[in-house]
């Protein structure tokens, strides 16, 4: 149990502005992406989700920006 626990350690103080910013980044979307699972899966939500499944598809052209000669 001891090489398990030496093995999972960290040195908090060798770590960089690099490290740090790379597990906090890390840890906020992981909780992002547990908010968006619970909102998503929620059965409460399941009209208002389902209401803009086909946004998008709606039929109207999207505009790219390109323009065509004409």
């Amino acid at each position: 149990m001891n090489s398990l626990v030496e093995y999972f350690s960290t040195d908090w103080t060798a770590m960089t502005a690099s490290d740090w910013f790379g597990m906090i980044l890390t840890v906020v979307v992981f909780v992002l992406m547990v908010i968006a699972y619970v909102y998503a899966y929620r059965p409460k939500n399941k009209e208002k989700l389902e209401a803009r499944k086909y946004l998008l598809d709606d039929g109207e052209r999207l505009d790219s920006g390109e323009q065509h000669g004409g």
